[in-house]
């Protein structure tokens, strides 16, 4: 056979949509994060203020869990084309989102055990620095966010936005997204809790408040690891497109599914192998032609096998 004849049943594997624009903007984020870090390091060493040295470095750890959702972008473009990569590069995009999720729960889990520490024993604190850094550190990630999260302007389809529903579903972009706010929320919990023992003396409120929103961040970590893992794991089989192709495949009363297999293979879209039995013998194109409807599937394969 022709190569050229033999290319007209082949296909690319590359499932996922171009994301450039999401990467140049993990870029920007990463850079006004690692800059905001270098700035608070600087300048806590030069004031002695311990709060902003612990800020800044509080902040490193963020900048470096964005680094991973940078890098695993990266890496999905860099290597989109590389036939090594069985069903393309989106799971590197997973991959990175798992990774910054340890992080997050990393970083929850210090929170604990500082703002426990300090709860029993108090440090004195200096208000006016502590507040300052928390509005500086405010304002970094609420931009941030804003970067993360504007998913400008689509065309509606059906009422529906899919721009937001596309950023809703992007699991890398939303561990970056997950980093800078739960920074934001906890500067916002500082803020409250330092005006409150400034002002009425209320000093359990800084442990307090820490504790909550560590509490916030590992939760939203455990989430956001559950998902990843399920994807990495090919946890797929509970999925009601599962039952739905199996009911579409035996709709003719004659033929039964003995084998299938679906798995994730890009943002909602799937490959399956699907092992048929049948009494009767149809061609191949009957059964292709029954799954049609399912546009979650972007690759295919169909196994038949006569009734003995």
């Amino acid at each position: 056979m022709h190569q050229e004849k033999l290319e007209l049943w082949q296909h690319p594997h590359l499932f996922h949509a171009d994301k450039k624009t999401l990467e140049k903007r993990t870029l920007l984020v990463v850079v006004i994060t690692f800059l905001t870090m270098i700035a608070e390091i600087v300048f806590g060493w030069l004031t002695n203020s311990m709060a902003l040295l612990a800020d800044g470095w509080h902040m490193g750890t963020h900048a470096f869990a964005l680094g991973i959702s940078l890098l695993a972008y990266i890496l999905a473009r860099k290597y989109a084309h590389d036939r090594r990569f069985t069903f393309g590069t989106w799971k590197i995009e997973i991959l990175g989102a798992y990774s910054s999720a340890i992080v997050l729960g990393l970083v929850g889990a210090a929170m604990v055990f500082t703002a426990l520490n300090r709860l029993f024993k108090p440090l004195a604190i200096h208000y006016d620095q502590a507040i300052i850094m928390a509005l500086i550190g405010l304002a970094v990630n609420l931009l941030s966010a804003a970067i993360l999260n504007f998913h400008g302007r689509h065309p509606k389809q059906d009422g529906h936005d899919h721009g937001q529903e596309h950023w809703r579903r992007d699991l890398n972009l939303r561990s970056a997204y997950l980093h800078v706010l739960a920074d934001a929320f906890t500067s916002v919990l500082a803020i409250v809790a330092l005006l409150g023992a400034k002002y009425f003396g209320l000093v359990w409120l800084d442990p307090a408040a820490g504790i909550l929103g560590a509490a916030l961040i590992l939760r939203w970590a455990v989430s956001l690891l559950k998902e990843t893992a399920g994807i990495l794991l090919e946890r797929e089989m509970d999925s009601p497109l599962v039952g739905a192709i199996r009911k579409q495949m035996e709709a003719d009363g004659d033929t039964r599914v003995s084998d299938l297999h679906l798995w994730k293979v890009a943002q909602d879209k799937y490959a399956c192998i699907i092992a048929l039995v049948s009494a009767k013998d149809r061609p191949l194109s009957d059964y292709k032609a029954r799954l049609e409807g399912f546009g979650e599937l972007v690759h295919v394969t169909i196994e038949l096998n006569p009734c003995q």
